[in-house]
């Protein structure tokens, strides 16, 4: 078996942080899976710095807040030169969920799972019955 994927949520100010600590309360996630990296008082280089350092040796995928920006720049910086990883852009909970559970399949088939199960979380209604309300969203 190989090495599992670490995942690394990259993000502006504490939204990581809040992000790992749900994913870790909801399903009880491994300490090594997850791990938050801020960008608060970073700049660039620190920033990227921050990321490797956290990031570790093996397989990994850095998620991150948005597709521009300082975390998501610093993530693809990482990822020319870092063999075995993956940036995602647009991070949710449901995507990280999904990553905790299924972290053992092959990087590439990871990655379009976990931006499929993040789009297909995304959902939108301008109103709704009182009656349905507590009913899971149809697709």
């Amino acid at each position: 078996m190989s090495e599992p994927v670490r995942g690394l949520v990259v993000s502006h100010a504490s939204l990581a942080q809040g992000l790992v600590q749900s994913v870790r309360q909801i399903a009880g996630a491994d300490e090594d899976a997850l791990t938050a990296v801020s960008n608060e008082g970073c700049g660039p280089e620190s920033l990227q710095r921050n990321v490797l350092a956290a990031l570790g040796d093996g397989p990994g995928i850095i998620f991150t807040d948005l597709p521009s920006g300082s975390c998501a720049f610093a993530a693809r910086r990482l990822s020319v030169d870092r063999a075995a990883t993956a940036v995602v852009c647009g991070v949710n909970l449901p995507m990280l969920l999904d990553f905790v559970f299924h972290r053992d399949l092959p990087l590439p088939e990871l990655v379009d799972r976990l931006v499929a199960k993040g789009q297909a979380a995304i959902t939108g209604q301008c109103r709704e019955s009182a009656v349905h309300a507590d009913r899971a969203a149809s697709r």
